[in-house]
Order: structure tokens, then C-alpha cells, then sequence
């Protein structure tokens, strides 16, 4: 069974997506009782990061026995683009049920071009680059980013601070979110809210005046998502 998706879908099949090969950017480990590592690809005139998985599934209600992890997280991508969260564009996914080994996925996306993980951005000095006031413009971007989110009931599900995307070369800062394989829908956008955001306050550089700065962006969106959180 083969499954893909991108305008490039017909043309070309799971076997030549699965053929390229790239430098290692995320070393192959074993979890979810499978395999997974990205690669970056080098186009000319591009660069793509491609997720490669082998045996490395989710199980859920709908899919009791299992199902490629790569699916979840594409949905989670599509999703999150309608409703408005900067997320990596979309090149390519696909599964094919090998004999020997399984479940294989591949998801290709595309570069963040100019932006840096935060924490990154933080080590490099960014912070004191661009000043206190844009800082916290940014804090309160990220806060409503991540409300948008919440109130289309979706939950990242892995928020760490490594995961938030920033850039402060224009006039607003710009944030997107990165690794939403674990992102799943909720009943509740306050259960995906106080999920989220405990999890990114344990996993975060940012002071408590920092903390209330992106809580003040998320409270402009989604008022209620927040409540007992700071």
C-alpha cells in the first residue's frame, strides 16, 4: 500500500522520494518501537529536511493496531496552515508496507528559510540585538501563534521551546512551529491550551516577566486558554 501526497505525487512514486539522500540532521533512533531520523536535501534551489520512518507508528481509537506516524503529522501541517499557523510547507508524504520491514514514511518539507529555533536565536544573542521592546513583541507573537492553534482545538503535544521557529527581519516578528508529529485535535481547545502551554513553561529559557509577556499575546486571542496558567 502506497500513499502520497504533493503536486509531484504522480509523476514520481514512494521509491523515489525514499531513494534520495542527504546529510544527517537528526541521526536515526529507535522509539515508538520503530526507527526515525531526518536528512537534509540539498535541491538547487532549495533545501528540504526529509523525516524517514520504519516501523514507527501511533496507535489511537480510530487505529488500534497502529498507524505511520508521518499521516498524523501531515494532518497536523495541513491543519495547522488553515488556520493560520506558520508552519514548514508541505512536499511531500507518503507510506508503503514493506514485506520485511514494515511500515516505511517518508515526510519531506521544506526549509524555514531566515528562521531560527529560539533557543538558538537566544545563544546567537538575539535578545539583545533586537531590545527589550521587540523582545517582547515577539514573546506576545508567540502567544498568539500558539492561541490560534488552540482554538482550532489542535495540540502540539511535544512544545518545547526548540520547536518555536522565530524571525525579526520585518516589521512584526514572525513565529512557526516545527515537529507536530505528536499534534492531535482535542474535545476541548482549553485541554489542548493547558497541555501546551505547562509543558512549553517547563521547557523554556524565559523568566516569569517573560512568561507573562507571551501569556498577554495568547490572552489578545483566546482569552479563556490560559486561565490558572500565569
Amino acid at each position: 500500500m502506497t500513499l502520497g501526497t504533493s503536486g509531484d505525487t504522480q509523476q514520481h512514486p514512494f521509491q523515489h522520494w525514499w531513494q534520495l539522500r542527504g546529510e544527517w540532521v537528526e541521526e536515526p533512533n529507535q522509539r515508538r518501537g520503530g526507527e526515525s531520523g531526518v536528512q537534509r536535501l540539498q535541491r538547487q534551489d532549495a533545501v528540504w529536511y526529509a523525516k524517514r520512518q520504519v516501523g514507527h507508528l501511533y496507535r489511537s481509537l480510530l487505529h488500534p493496531r497502529g498507524r505511520p506516524t508521518v499521516l498524523r503529522e501531515r494532518k497536523a501541517l495541513r491543519a495547522l496552515d488553515a488556520l493560520g499557523v506558520a508552519v514548514p510547507q508541505l512536499i511531500y508524504c507518503g507510506v508503503e508496507r514493506d514485506p520485511q520491514q514494515g511500515w516505511r514514511g517518508l515526510l519531506v518539507t521544506a526549509a524555514l528559510d531566515g528562521f531560527a529555533d529560539i533557543e538558538g536565536w537566544y545563544a546567537d544573542g538575539g535578545r539583545q540585538a533586537c531590545g527589550e521592546a521587540r523582545h517582547a513583541q515577539l514573546l506576545q507573537q508567540i502567544g498568539a501563534t500558539l492561541a490560534r492553534m488552540h482554538l482550532g482545538r489542535w495540540q502540539h503535544g511535544c512544545l518545547y521551546a526548540k520547536h518555536v521557529f522565530v524571525r525579526l527581519d520585518g516589521d512584526a516578528p514572525q513565529v512557526a512551529l516545527l515537529d507536530l508529529e505528536k499534534s492531535r485535535r482535542r474535545l476541548s481547545r482549553v485541554r489542548a491550551a493547558r497541555h501546551d502551554l505547562r509543558q512549553l513553561r517547563r521547557h523554556s529559557p524565559w523568566s516569569d516577566a517573560d512568561w507573562q509577556q507571551l501569556l498577554q499575546g495568547y490572552r489578545q486571542v483566546f482569552a479563556g486558554g490560559a486561565n490558572g496558567l500565569g
